[in-house]
């Protein structure tokens, strides 16, 4: 094992990325709090801010994506259509397999400097998340219960809110509605089957009433088809550069963040008080436990039972 790659799996520098991450984040939710004064004074300039504020917070984990871990990010495109990613608002069809899926939608939102401002539709649970969740709501980002009755409104309304966005962003959507699995894609495809639509290999049915180009583009499979067949997607091959931005904004907080935090452990360790000591333990233990549950409501067995209300239904009328 090499040096970076021994330093990586040192549970101290995991520590230090999770105690910036927190505690920054925290820090920005707090500012993000008192920007509301301005929602009924200038709400352009509302949005403008909470732009560079979310920017603080997203960039530390493409940081992680992009630099600790070294993942590149590889659009397979129309050259003559790259020049204009960034330069106006996209939406962006992501796959949904992994708990990180939506890191690549942020790898490629930063790479053409649309990250502070891009957007998701992402279950409502998110919202009451700290740090990320409550982010995502000083950015308007759109939420959605899964039911279609209650989100054909809601939904509605958030996206047209966006119409005067005073910058430009991505959104992202996965029109899956929930994480792969096999057993998922077993009940989706069975379902498909039962409304007689076509059957997928690789994804399961996009669970979405106003995205009908989606469906359409989707027929056939054709993208992961191509990728099996011949090893490549079709489009030219294009590398995005790396923007320095995401490390400087991560050292910017680290730099001000770890300082203290050490003062402070030298003077936990000095002070030779065992409650002290227990009372710092059990911080970190709650601390732990708290960021277990926020990567916890990522998690695959977190998501959604795909079909298993069609298939239930489907019980019920038999």
């Amino acid at each position: 094992m090499d040096l970076i790659a021994l330093l990586k799996s040192q549970f101290l520098c995991h520590l230090i990325f999770c105690y910036v991450f927190i505690a920054s984040g925290l820090i920005i939710n707090t500012l993000q709090l008192f920007t509301l004064l301005l929602w009924p004074i200038n709400k352009q300039l509302f949005r403008k801010i909470n732009c560079r504020l979310s920017y603080c917070i997203s960039s530390q984990l493409v940081m992680l994506l992009e630099w600790w871990s070294g993942s590149e990010c590889i659009i397979h495109t129309d050259p003559r259509a790259y020049p204009k990613y960034g330069k106006e608002n996209a939406i962006v069809v992501l796959n949904h397999k992994f708990e990180i899926d939506f890191l690549c939608g942020w790898s490629l939102a930063e790479r053409f400097g649309v990250l502070g401002g891009s957007k998701v539709l992402a279950k409502k649970e998110l919202a009451y998340v700290p740090i990320i969740g409550w982010m995502w709501y000083f950015t308007e980002m759109v939420f959605c219960t899964r039911k279609w009755e209650q989100d054909r409104k809601t939904v509605s309304e958030s996206l047209l809110h966006l119409r005067d966005y005073p910058e430009k962003y991505f959104f992202l959507i996965h029109c899956e509605g929930t994480r792969f699995t096999e057993k998922k894609h077993q009940i989706s495809m069975q379902v498909a089957q039962a409304k007689g639509l076509p059957s997928l290999k690789h994804h399961l049915l996009p669970r979405t009433k106003g995205f009908a180009i989606t469906v359409r583009s989707l027929r056939n499979d054709a993208l992961q088809e191509e990728y099996s067949r011949t090893g490549t997607f079709p489009g030219t091959p294009m590398v995005p550069p790396r923007r320095p931005w995401t490390l400087v904004n991560w050292l910017f907080w680290a730099s001000l963040l770890l300082y203290p935090f050490f003062r402070f452990l030298v003077n936990v360790v000095r002070s030779g008080s065992s409650l002290t000591l227990a009372s710092f333990v059990l911080v970190f233990f709650v601390a732990s436990m708290g960021v277990r549950w926020m990567i916890g409501v990522t998690e695959i067995d977190k998501g959604s039972a795909y079909g298993n209300m069609d298939s239930k239904q489907k019980k019920h009328s038999d």
